[in-house]
Order: C-alpha cells, then structure tokens, then sequence
C-alpha cells in the first residue's frame, strides 16, 4: 500500500469519526459579555458535555418562544419550532422539584437582588443583615447575572429561574432558588424572551 493510499483511508476514517462526532455546544454563541457591569465568564467547558448550550431537535407541541423545564433530567428547552430547541443545563432546587405547571414570566431583572429565607438565615445568620433590602446584584450574589419571574395571573409563584456563577452545579439537585443556569446561558435565554413568556414546568 502506498503512502498516498494510506493517506486516502485515514482521512475518509477521520471524516467518518467526525460525522459520528456530535456538534459542540458552542453551536449556539455566547451572548455579548463585554457590556455587563461585573465579571461573567463563558465557562460552559468546565460543565459536563451534555448540559451544555447547544441547539437540537426538541419534539413539542408548545409554540415557538416557550421554555420548557424539566427538572427531572435537569434541562431547561427554549422552543424555537420546526422540532428544534436550544436547551440548557441546569441546577435544580427543593423548590424546583416541589413544583410544576404553566406560568408566564411576570417580572425580568439583570443582577438582581436577592432576600435570604427564614430557612437560608438559620443556616447562615449572618445574612439576617440582607433582610431589609435583600443582597445587591452582583458576584456574591446567588441569584446570578438575571432572574425570570413566574407568575400565574397576577400571583407571583415563587419560582424563579436564575444564573448562578458555580459551574458545577450545572446538572445537580443543588441550588439556592429554584432552577439555575450559566450566568453564560441565562443572559443567553433572557434576551430571547419578554415579559408573558409561556413557561412551562413538568412533573419531577
């Protein structure tokens, strides 16, 4: 066999192993980070390959512009129709596994505030002190670079969908709210949704 020959095989094989290859999750671009007023990283490398950004084929019947949570396999889907979604990894909490249903996003905010519960204080005391006004946006703050609001009606449901800047907590039963994704991520679906956003949260 001929180098050339040898050559040919190995790069139909190489051709054949990159077909097989999944797409990497930076098939879906990270949002503009350079305009936040802290530090965000696109650290979605540091998160196991399968909770990461990407977009893929999704079969629903909810329209277009809805997110879909499962808090069950830790995956939240924005619908983009054509049985396409992008989905993202997320952290899930007590409260995100207790509750399901269909709200809409009823309030939006970029580094948002953050009141501790009764439960948080009596673990950490020291944060009876954010009580007042709750705990400013920013690094520190659990809530991340942006929360989404669920409400039904007029009632606020207490389930929040928010950023978190700890990477490994992409695809566990373990967050401060409800469900948290990438800060990376969350800024990604905060910019393709608006208030009255259809949110729909299945059974755990």
């Amino acid at each position: 066999m001929t180098l050339s020959r040898r050559l040919f095989l190995a790069s139909l094989a190489a051709a054949a192993a990159a077909a097989a290859t999944p797409a990497l999750a930076d098939d879906v671009p990270a949002p503009d980070l350079s305009q936040e007023p802290f530090p965000v990283k696109d650290d979605e490398r540091k998160v196991e390959y399968k909770y990461r950004r990407k977009q893929m084929a999704y079969n629903t019947s909810e329209a277009p512009g809805t997110i879909v949570v499962d808090p069950k396999a830790r995956f939240l889907y924005f619908v983009l129709g054509n049985g396409e979604a992008i989905r993202y990894g997320a952290s899930v909490g007590k409260q995100g596994r207790t509750w399901s249903g269909q709200a809409t996003i009823g309030r939006m905010e970029k580094w948002p505030t953050w009141t501790p519960t009764p439960e948080h204080i009596a673990e950490f005391p020291k944060l009876v002190k954010y009580v007042p006004g709750g705990m400013p946006g920013g690094p520190e703050n659990p809530m991340g670079a942006r929360a989404l609001y669920l409400y039904q009606g007029d009632v606020d449901t207490i389930y929040r969908i928010h950023g978190t800047y700890d990477p490994s907590m992409i695809g566990r039963k373990k967050t401060a709210g409800c469900v948290s994704l990438l800060n990376v991520d969350i800024i990604d679906l905060y910019n393709r949704v608006q208030l009255g956003t259809k949110v729909v949260v299945l059974e755990y």
